[in-house]
């Protein structure tokens, strides 16, 4: 029997009715059709899933009651952080929805010297919530409870400042000496650097190497930026994380 998933951005504990939002009404009523009695899984980002039935139902609004709660254990031993180029319309939704089913704890973001996508402040607020919106649909999906952060888009040297301490950094490049196979084991995480369809510039690069990141090597081919980091994040994954087993 399928278990309906949806998110829920509120408080939720066991035996208190939740007044659900906009968006998981729509989801649950008007898309999928549940009514009053059924049942669904809902989660907060807190790790938690909230077993719960539907008690009050109509045309705008839902109330569900939670039945019970489980601590969810699918996150992945290896932390990866993703520096992603921005790249144009759909490419970006893919990259961040399978990243997300891939397991990748954090999205940062950036543009670059040849970024394609140039975001002002109002269209980089709208990307955003747009973005996390389709971090929280992958979740959903993959029955991930914790949902991956996504910061606010901007420049490459101002992600670099504020990137997570003590985790190994790496950005692809087919000519370096260092392979998954060869890796030593990231017991801190590891903040992987991906970048725009244009690939990083020369000034980009330098950028990166005088920011801690080492070039790693992942196969001889160019891969575009949408095949780049599923590749390497599935590969570190299978080594490090919980796609071996």
């Amino acid at each position: 029997m399928r278990v309906i998933r949806a998110f829920v951005d509120r408080p939720l504990a066991a035996g208190l009715p939740v007044e659900l939002p906009d968006d998981a009404v729509a989801h649950l009523v008007r898309v999928l059709r549940l009514r009053e009695g059924d049942a669904c899984v809902l989660f907060n980002g807190d790790g938690v899933d909230h077993d719960a039935r539907l008690v009050r139902v109509d045309k705008r609004s839902a109330v569900a009651e939670i039945t019970g709660s489980r601590v969810i254990h699918l996150e992945s031993p290896l932390s990866i952080t993703l520096v992603q180029g921005i790249a144009r319309g759909e490419k970006m939704d893919w990259i961040l929805q399978k990243a997300t089913e891939l397991g990748v704890a954090a999205f940062v973001p950036v543009s670059s010297d040849r970024s394609e996508v140039k975001l002002d402040a109002e269209r980089a607020a709208k990307r955003l919530a747009h973005w996390r919106s389709v971090v929280v649909s992958a979740c959903e999906q993959s029955w991930r409870s914790t949902i991956p952060d996504v910061t606010p888009p901007r420049s490459l040297a101002a992600a670099l400042a504020d990137l997570p301490t003590g985790a190994s950094r790496w950005l692809l490049d087919p000519d370096a000496d260092a392979g998954i196979a060869t890796m030593a084991s990231p017991s801190a995480g590891m903040v992987l650097a991906i970048g725009p369809e244009g690939g990083w510039s020369a000034n980009d690069r330098a950028a990166l190497v005088a920011a801690g990141f080492a070039g790693l090597r992942l196969g001889p081919r160019i891969l575009r930026t949408e095949t780049a980091g599923m590749a390497a994040i599935a590969a570190l994954q299978a080594r490090f994380g919980d796609l071996a087993g």
